[in-house]
C-alpha cells in the first residue's frame, strides 16, 4: 500500500504556496491602501487622532493654568 501519493503531494505544496502568495498580496494591499490614506490625509491638512488628543489634553491644561492665574472677580 502506498503511504504518499506524488500528485497530493506536489497540490499540496501548490496550495500551500498559493496560500502564501495571497497572503503577501493582502500584506501588500493594506501596506498601499494605509500609505494612500496617509497621502490623502496630509493633503487634505487633517491630524492623527492621538496628536488631536494630545493637543486637546495640551489645550485643557494651559485653560486651567490661565484660570488659576486670573485674579477672582470681587462680587
Amino acid at each position: 500500500m502506498q503511504t504518499q501519493n506524488p500528485f497530493l503531494d506536489e497540490m499540496s505544496k501548490l496550495t500551500q504556496a498559493a496560500m502564501g502568495l495571497a497572503q503577501a498580496a493582502g500584506e501588500e494591499a493594506k501596506s498601499a491602501m494605509r500609505a494612500q490614506t496617509d497621502k490623502w490625509a496630509a493633503d487634505m491638512d487633517l491630524i492623527r487622532r492621538e496628536d488631536f488628543e494630545a493637543l486637546k489634553a495640551e489645550v485643557a491644561a494651559l485653560r486651567a493654568e490661565l484660570a488659576a492665574l486670573k485674579p477672582a472677580k470681587k462680587a
